[in-house]
């Protein structure tokens, strides 16, 4: 018999969840949508999260605070307007685990969901058209020593967690494929998550070509239907191994026995819009839940990664051997003090040289446009973007200056802004400009550009990656798109432009994320023949980290990053919240977090809350971002239970003003 009432959860920034009538007694049942009044809303889409014949009084928000409960008063109930779903997108599983990914990250039990499922507002279509062709090739490749050893490791323990590292080239993946492979032949479903969505292609060929159409993809380029409609087989257990980006940590398989996380270190696993969750956090919960094998790898671990292992939180098996035929390449620094171009002339006579012995080149720049700062001479002004505190990029492609922050451009001024001088120059350069310069010193070398502006037609990421795989390119450049995971056979030569970018930022990350995109680059060289040769471009040769990472250090790397964490106290000495408060209003910002900043100080000498430390409150380095100005505080402890603990405290103890807007980010993976 259909239920009376459903109580439902709504995507927004309110934790108290809503009981309505089913006036029509239409069949609706946990882990559809309805379309329901709100507040003075007329209509608006929730999940349903129970179904009664009669509301029950425990309503209460994820967080248990105490909820008035009038809204359960019967001239308070109001009706659902209509049943979106013919079928749950949720079962009671995921409904256990959007709650705690409510409690972990601080949201309502309605954004989680909302973040954790497909977006499709249809039923889909039959989607079996919409896949490529791949040859089926079920052989697995036979195994180096250090392959089989970590295999058999791994494979002898019913669960637990495993990291898998080893330079470029070593043959990681092939070990990802045939543990997943022994987990289906247990009956077991398979969730293999990468960070890119470049690699997730590449990375799903490979795994339907292992295993056909028990294979299911989830990112978020997919149209909406075609989610939803992967989604469904997921659920329905047709399809048993899924690959895909962050949000697919969240896929609905039945047994789950084994997660991998490849390129574990990777931001792109972080979520920046609320919920704020780790994919990485996500599935270690998801793992012990399902007590399931979790298995990580990486060429450049988490500094977090590494001290579990240290720990002996998570075994480590380490391969050294690249198993294709190729060799680790040798790497060259170059001093470009004092130096015109972009290029090196070394750099430009292995180009050449790999053209003239028919391989292929990439150059990496993590900088995308043509220039990146337009700065005048006379009064040193940078010209800003109008809604951001931060320089303004241009792009020669379209003639325009435009800020990579929020998006807002302009033609390029005359005159400085500030003093009117006609005395404007280019500071720095992206990736366009580079192109410029193989088009006019390079004339006979084929190339592309792969970066966000290009990637953003669609196709044109598979297609240029395609045509380059083949060897119809014979020089790729681009930004992180390139440094990591692809598999390029051609490839011989690798530069490395303004390598030392980055370390000056005001982030305790920043010689991890330099150290590690240098060492990942590098990796493109090389894999299948004993000849890559690396130019790694910098005006710091002197730098530690860029001379570790020229040496593939990365052991020494990590160890000396450890240390300075714990020195400074941060992660993974300590865990960190970051609390930003964001308005179109500065005063209101700024004020709103001296406030709030007050409380949380008072807190943190209560003896309960001895672990926390309370940093701040200061303006965010990104001072405005899309005219939002930023203030933000930092909450830092041992313990993370008592940073947990805090944390609901604190929000139960401060009203923010409405025009003021609270991000709270658990693990933070960037202090911007």
């Amino acid at each position: 018999m259909p239920a009376s009432f459903v109580r439902v959860a709504y995507p927004i920034p309110l934790e108290e969840t809503f009981w309505y009538r089913n006036p029509k007694s239409a069949r609706v049942e946990i882990g559809m949508r309805v379309e329901a009044p709100l507040g003075r809303r007329p209509k608006a889409a929730g999940y349903v999260i129970e179904v009664a014949e009669a509301p029950s009084t425990e309503n209460k928000p994820v967080s248990a605070l105490p909820l008035d409960l009038t809204c359960l008063a019967p001239d308070k109930i109001r009706d659902i307007l209509r049943v979106v779903d013919t079928e749950p997108l949720f079962d009671p599983g995921t409904l256990e685990l959007g709650k705690w990914l409510a409690a972990m990250y601080h949201c309502s039990l309605g954004e989680a969901l909302s973040a954790m499922l497909p977006s499709a507002h249809r039923e889909p279509k039959e989607l079996a058209e919409e896949f490529d062709e791949v040859e089926m090739s079920r052989t697995p490749l036979v195994l180096t020593p250090g392959q089989n050893a970590a295999l058999e490791g791994i494979l002898a323990e019913p669960d637990g967690m495993f990291y898998l590292y080893g330079p470029t080239g070593t043959g990681k993946t092939e070990v990802f494929l045939q543990l997943a492979e022994a987990t289906l032949a247990q009956g077991r479903g398979v969730l293999y998550l990468v960070p890119e969505i470049a690699l997730t292609r590449q990375v799903e060929q490979d795994v339907r070509a292992r295993f056909g159409a028990r294979c299911a993809i989830i990112h978020s380029r997919l149209t909406p239907s075609r989610k939803l409609a992967e989604w469904r087989r997921i659920a329905k257990s047709e399809a048993r191994i899924v690959v895909g980006a962050r949000s697919a940590v969240f896929a609905p398989i039945s047994g789950l026995g084994l997660i991998i996380i490849d390129e574990e270190h990777d931001t792109g696993y972080k979520s920046g819009t609320t919920p704020r969750y780790h994919a990485r956090q996500v599935a270690m919960h998801r793992a012990r839940l399902a007590r399931a094998r979790i298995v990580m790898g990486s060429a450049t671990p988490s500094p977090e990664a590494w001290q579990a292992c240290a720990d002996g939180r998570m075994r480590r098996f380490s391969l050294t051997n690249r198993p294709a035929g190729g060799s680790f390449p040798g790497i060259h620094i170059i001093d470009m003090r004092g130096r015109q171009g972009l290029i090196s002339e070394e750099l430009a006579q292995a180009l050449r040289d790999a053209k003239s012995a028919g391989r292929q080149s990439i150059l990496f720049l993590n900088r995308r446009g043509f220039a990146r700062t337009l700065i005048c001479q006379t009064c040193g002004a940078e010209v800003l973007c109008r809604h951001c505190s931060v320089p303004l990029t241009y792009h020669k492609t379209s003639g325009r200056l435009v800020c990579h922050y929020c998006g807002y451009s302009e033609s390029k001024p005359g005159a400085c802004p500030e003093c009117g001088s006609l005395d404007l120059v280019w500071a720095s350069y992206g990736t366009e400009r580079v192109e410029e310069e193989l088009h006019e010193h390079f004339p006979d070398i084929s190339h592309a550009r792969l970066d966000t502006d290009t990637a953003s037609t669609k196709g044109k990421l598979e297609d240029t990656l395609r045509a380059f795989r083949r060897g119809e390119i014979d020089l790729l450049v681009g930004t992180q798109m390139v440094a990591k995971g692809l598999n390029f056979p051609g490839v011989r030569v690798v530069g490395i432009l303004m390598a030392d970018q980055g370390l000056s930022m005001p982030d305790f990350r920043a010689a991890e994320r330099v150290f590690s995109l240098i060492v990942q680059v590098a990796g493109r060289a090389g894999r299948h023949r004993p000849d890559g040769l690396v130019f790694v471009q910098t005006r710091k040769p002197e730098s530690p980290i860029i001379r570790m990472a020229a040496a593939g250090d990365v052991p020494g790397f990590l160890e000396r990053e450890l240390e300075a964490r714990r020195q400074l106290e941060f992660p993974p000495a300590t865990r960190l919240c970051r609390i930003v408060f964001r308005s179109k209003s500065h005063r209101d910002a700024r004020e709103t977090a001296a406030k709030c900043a007050a409380v949380a100080h008072r807190l943190a000498r209560e003896a309960l809350f001895a672990d926390v430390e309370v940093l701040g409150p200061s303006e965010c380095p990104l001072a405005i971002v899309a005219d939002n100005h930023r203030y933000q505080l930092i909450f830092r402890a041992h313990s993370f239970s008592h940073l947990q603990r805090f944390v609901k405290v604190f929000r139960r103890s401060i009203s923010p003003i409405s025009s003021v807007y609270l991000e709270i980010d658990i693990d933070p993976v960037q202090m911007m």
